[in-house]
């Protein structure tokens, strides 16, 4: 079959290629901007991508449109479609239905989190022989690729609540028919989207509603909003994680390793090489749905303690003139702030100079900018790239004074963080885009 896919370029509907590619199908692919990392993903795999979203497409006479959900009413390709009564479906809707049925399917949702503990749970799972396939929305450093098809019957996602497609404004994980859930926490984002805190707890019930009798939720007990889910009707069994009764974590050394607990008994000790408390938060979510899919919780403390971590999470970049660049797809005011605890406490020496774009649809819109200068508190210094917001970063930023500085000129800002920076000094990038390529040109400067 050849199937056609609508936003290929993202990372969800990248990786929804390389499964259709993998499944023996014909794969060609559009997307408004195509550039590595992901067309070189791509392309190594024999997949055809086009730039722009030409009517004209529509001539590939393929056997299947498949449209991504950053796809809306006006793209000229999806008007085509839609005139001449063409197939098409969901990306979700195809996943389920072509690499999810039958599968005994771990997904991961939650705010914040997703992508790190679907990638702890695949490693866990590859480490105990169980070779699963899975969907992330990143790169593991474990397997190098974001998705994998393969013949066993796991198969890990990380389940987004964000909207299916222009045609279902269903939360995507509502398809994947999950056995083992884990549900991480649950704060106010994609208010593009969602009205309220309300309305995204409504989408995670749903979820909740059809997992199974015989499935499992693994649940973050610190969470309100989750309890407030659970309140409203659940039929699967739960493991509240950070709760006596269920997994708990010991004492952190300054070092980071700590002892497991299940029901107060001690079940090894975590040694994650990655930092920061939420980190440790989101092993334990990992081990705790491992063991439902049989791997005891000693080989899964095993696998964390190898754990190779994930690209764009505080992944160092480069050096230069003893300056240390990193890279961080941090871009929720919470997200920010544990990434910089994280930081921190791996690497307590020396100044963290935080720059920050705030790209994702919530941050453009303004709603979470009030929390801004409390979530980068423990940054030293803080430049903030504000170019095409509809606010005001240098008056949310304000209540920071000195140490930040708002520009809306990429070039200018490379430039003050590079006269800004000294020998010891890590640079910590936080965006969920590609940031205009900020990181090479730090290091230029840097350099230079």
């Amino acid at each position: 079959m050849h199937i056609h896919i609508l936003g290929i370029c993202g990372t969800f509907m990248g990786g929804i290629a390389l499964l259709a590619r993998a499944s023996g199908h014909r794969v060609t692919g559009c997307d408004a901007n195509v550039y590595p990392p992901m067309s070189s993903q791509l392309e190594a795999r024999g997949i055809e991508l086009i730039e722009g979203y030409g009517a004209g497409q529509a001539g590939l006479a393929p056997d299947l449109f498949v449209v991504g959900n950053a796809i809306s009413r006006g793209n000229p390709l999806l008007e085509e479609i839609l005139d001449k009564g063409l197939p098409y479906v969901s990306g979700p809707q195809w996943l389920a239905e072509n690499v999810l049925r039958e599968k005994w399917v771990l997904a991961v949702a939650g705010t914040h989190g997703k992508t790190t503990t679907s990638s702890m749970l695949a490693w866990i799972l590859e480490h105990a022989g169980l070779r699963p396939g899975f969907l992330i929305g990143g790169v593991p450093q474990d397997f190098a690729v974001s998705a994998r098809l393969t013949s066993s019957p796991f198969f890990v996602i990380e389940a987004d609540e964000y909207d299916t497609a222009f045609c279902d404004k269903r939360s995507k994980f509502l398809h994947y028919r999950a056995r083992t859930a884990i549900l991480n926490n649950l704060e106010f984002d994609h208010a593009d989207i969602f009205s309220d805190l309300a309305a995204i707890e409504t989408q995670f019930h749903h979820f909740v509603r059809i997992l199974p009798r015989s499935g499992l939720i693994v649940a973050n007990a610190a969470e309100a909003s989750l309890k407030r889910v659970m309140e409203r009707g659940c039929w699967t069994p739960v493991e509240w994680f950070g709760s006596e009764s269920g997994w708990q974590l010991g004492l952190a050394a300054p070092d980071g390793v700590c002892e497991v607990f299940l029901a107060g008994l001690a079940q090894g000790k975590l040694d994650l090489p990655m930092a920061g408390a939420h980190n440790r938060a989101n092993a334990l979510a990992a081990l705790a749905a491992a063991r439902h899919a049989g791997v005891a919780p000693a080989a899964s403390l095993e696998a964390l303690s190898r754990f190779g971590g994930i690209r764009r999470r505080l992944e160092v970049r480069g050096q230069a003139r003893g300056v240390t660049v990193y890279d961080d797809f941090a871009h929720h005011p919470t997200a920010i702030a544990a990434t910089l605890a994280g930081l921190r406490q791996r690497e307590p020496a020396g100044r963290i100079l935080a720059v920050l774009e705030p790209r994702s649809n919530t941050m453009k819109l303004g709603v979470m900018k009030a929390q801004l200068p409390g979530c980068l508190e423990e940054a030293e210094l803080t430049f903030c790239y504000a170019a095409h917001l509809g606010w005001d970063a240098a008056a949310a930023l304000a209540p920071l004074g000195e140490r930040a500085r708002v520009f809306e000129d990429l070039g200018a800002l490379v430039a003050a963080v590079a006269a800004s920076a000294r020998a010891g000094d890590r640079v910590l990038v936080m965006s969920n885009g590609a940031f205009g390529g900020v990181h090479e040109k730090l290091l230029r400067a840097l350099a230079g």
